[in-house]
Order: C-alpha cells, then structure tokens, then sequence
C-alpha cells in the first residue's frame, strides 16, 4: 500500500526526527530540534503502540512540536542563559552614555550620527547644526536619542 514507507513504520518517525536534528545543526535556531525530538517520540510510541492510525501520528507529532517549543521558551524565560556581556544584541544600548559628533543638521529634532563603520539616526530635543557633540541618552527601536554634550537635561 505504501510502498515508499519503512517497515515497521516507526523508523520513519525516526528518520525523520534525525533529519530534523541534521537541519538544525545546519540552521541552528532550536527549533528544528524539538520538531526532531517530537518526531522520535511519536516514533517511541509507535514501538509501543504500533496500530496507531496515522492521523493519530500526525496530531501526537503536531501536539509534541509545539508542546516541546513552548516548555522551551518557558524554561528560556525562567533560566536565562548568563553572558558576560548582557547587551551583546542590543547594539543601540551599548551607545548610552557615549558621545558622537552629529554627521549631519539635526532638522525637525532628527539627525544623523556616525558610528564607527554605521549611521544611525539620532533624535533630540531641537535643531542643532552638523559638528555638535551629542552624548547618547536612550533608545527608541533603531533610533538614538541625544542631548547636546552642553545641555543639561
């Protein structure tokens, strides 16, 4: 009947749960390994229960994908991982407190700043003409708020 399935058919639970693991190692993102762990569980339980219907399959491996992802990002959410530099990811708030001199007139409360290879636009209180030292406050998104170095604020 199907002639391009394993016998028994839990191998291609298997299978496909090593294929998953073999692309999450290519991509890695810990996503592709829990549909893999998910996978060789559904393939477990086949050895256990080999009758199951296959709808059955599909919806224990679908209910063990997202059940594996979600008790994942909880255990991410209670157990950060420790790093020894917190805003390694927020370039933005690595800039607060430094001082840069503003590229272009700030016009309209915006500007633009350079950063050693990058420009970033950077928000401030009021027009400033280009050449103004701006120390780095705050972050909004993708923009840098700044204050003139001589402003108290």
């Amino acid at each position: 009947m199907n002639g391009w399935l394993l016998e028994p058919f839990y191998w291609n639970w298997w299978l496909l749960g090593v294929v998953l693991m073999a692309i999450e190692a290519i991509a890695p993102g810990f996503f592709f390994l829990w549909l893999g762990v998910a996978a060789l569980l559904v393939g477990l339980v086949l050895t256990v229960f080999p009758i199951l219907p296959w709808p059955y399959q599909v919806l224990l491996f679908a209910v063990l994908s997202v059940g594996s992802i979600v008790a994942w990002q909880l255990r991410l959410r209670r157990h950060p991982t420790p790093t020894h530099d917190p805003l390694l990811n927020r370039r933005g708030h690595q800039y607060i407190g430094r001082v840069f001199v503003l590229q272009t007139p700030a016009v309209n409360g915006h500007g633009k700043i350079r950063v050693d290879d990058s420009t970033w636009k950077v928000v401030v209180d009021r027009d400033y003409p280009a050449g103004t030292a701006l120390r780095i406050i705050g972050v909004d998104g993708v923009l840098l708020k700044g204050i003139a170095e001589g402003d108290k604020g």
